[in-house]
């Protein structure tokens, strides 16, 4: 990474962390203020800003609080241990990568179905562009009493709400590639008596996949969302999202914000992976990836 990347990086990082310490005194310093006038010595602004930094149970911990707590969390017990931070990320990965992988086989089937069949543009598209209208925290219970009613409990709940949330760009990020392929090269095809599968394999295909890895990503990260969402109904102990929630329940400010980072980092390394991916199977061809549409 060039010195041009990583100064731009470098410069907002600080700003967030500046933002993020302004933040916490202004959100702890009521509370900062009576625990100072409770103790009944004398104190000023000085004191006020050091108090905000090292409440136990803050409004808005700092990031050093928070840094200290992933730290421990990851250092203070073994991986496979209920308290550590890991334990609950690979919980989560699970579910997100198995709602991943379904929203991919459900978009790409459908985008595939859309394409090739007419009919199906006008009878299938608008539903599925109406299914992400509904809210996912009001679906997500729903899914999780109907599949545990059936007998499905643990990672397919989450993973069919991972899936709802992932499949969508997918979806329409897959119809527009297939719908990119130059139309003199289409007419090329035709002139050449190529079938529907022989046009689809060489031509629509490719062309399609730039903007494929583009929806992967954006999926993939929704897949994360999904996943900890799933998690949140259905009262489990491992996870995200139950990390999320026994915080919550609890008053721990700070282990929230840990798991928030540990989401955050789950997700960035999951589109890291999509990226490389991408420039593996798009950009080593002879023409860097652009096929089709002029890209």
């Amino acid at each position: 990474m060039t010195t041009e990347r990583i100064l731009p990086v470098a410069v907002m990082s600080l700003a967030i962390i500046i933002l993020w310490y302004a933040g916490a005194v202004w959100l702890n310093s009521p509370q900062a203020a009576e625990a100072l006038t409770r103790s009944g010595a004398d104190w000023g602004t000085g004191d006020l800003i050091r108090q905000t930094f090292a409440m136990k149970r803050p409004i808005l911990p700092t990031p050093d609080q928070v840094a200290v707590d992933l730290f421990q969390s990851l250092t203070g017990t073994p991986v496979t241990h209920i308290r550590n931070l890991l334990y609950h990320t690979g919980v989560t990965a699970g579910s997100a990568l198995t709602g991943f992988a379904l929203g991919v086989v459900l978009g790409v089937g459908l985008a595939v179905g859309i394409v090739q069949v007419r009919t199906l543009e006008a009878s299938l598209l608008p539903w599925v562009i109406a299914s992400q209208t509904i809210p996912i925290l009001a679906i997500a219970p729903m899914i999780v009493v109907i599949l545990g009613n059936l007998g499905f409990t643990g990672l397919l709940p989450k993973a069919i709400i991972s899936m709802y949330l992932c499949f969508f760009p997918i979806t329409i990020g897959m119809v527009k590639g297939l719908r990119s392929a130059d139309p003199l090269t289409l007419d090329l095809m035709r002139t050449y008596s190529a079938g529907n599968a022989q046009t689809f394999r060489l031509l629509r295909l490719p062309a399609s996949l730039p903007f494929l890895f583009t929806s992967l990503k954006v999926a993939v990260a929704a897949s994360v969302v999904g996943a900890i969402v799933g998690e949140l109904p259905t009262g489990g102990q491992a996870g995200l999202g139950a990390r999320l929630l026994s915080g919550s329940y609890y008053g721990q400010t700070v282990q929230i914000w840990s798991a928030l980072v540990m989401a955050a980092l789950l997700g960035v390394t999951l589109v890291a992976v999509v990226g490389l991916a991408e420039r593996a199977l798009v950009r080593s061809g002879p023409d860097g990836g652009r096929r089709g549409g002029g890209r």
